[in-house]
């Protein structure tokens, strides 16, 4: 006569599995730490929510991180590319202006290869740094043209030029 080992119940073994998948979990997510960001003096705007709510889990080829701060983005490990809203809007600057996607930027080269863009006449504005040697700001500004258009344009470059 073969002895058998005891047959686990159905339900032990769905709590078996559970345990698994919540282990395997909280060791993935311990991997990446979150982005340290401060927030910007306006970050609780409503219409920071409408941004954020709506940012990309992938931009300019990486992927989205965690960060500790409202309105707030990080993407990259490290961070390649931050976003911030709830910045003063900006309605006069000697910096480049750009559109792209119906969006005006500012473009700050000042801290090469990482660059500044932040809105042009959107209150409040958004910030986005890019690091240019991991990703394209072209690319980034193209993908979030959708959630920033969520802040309504009062003024464009060419009403200012």
């Amino acid at each position: 006569m073969k002895i058998l080992p005891p047959r686990r119940s159905r339900k032990r073994q769905i709590a078996l599995s559970l345990l698994v998948a919540a282990s395997a979990t909280l060791a993935l997510s311990g991997c990446t730490s979150s982005v340290s960001l401060e927030a910007a003096p306006d970050a609780n705007n409503p219409l920071c929510a409408e941004i954020t709510v709506r940012l990309p889990q992938q931009l300019g080829g990486v992927n989205k991180r965690v960060t500790d701060a409202q309105a707030t983005g990080a993407w990259g490990e490290p961070a390649a590319i931050i976003v911030r809203c709830g910045l003063p809007e900006v309605d006069a600057s000697t910096l480049k202006c750009v559109t792209v996607e119906n969006v005006d930027w500012l473009v700050d080269p000042s801290k090469a290869p990482n660059y500044r863009f932040i809105t042009f006449g959107r209150n409040p504005a958004t910030e986005v740094i890019v690091n240019s040697k991991r990703v394209a700001g072209v690319d980034v500004l193209t993908d979030l043209a959708l959630p920033v258009q969520n802040i309504p344009a009062n003024r464009t470059c060419t009403a200012v030029g």
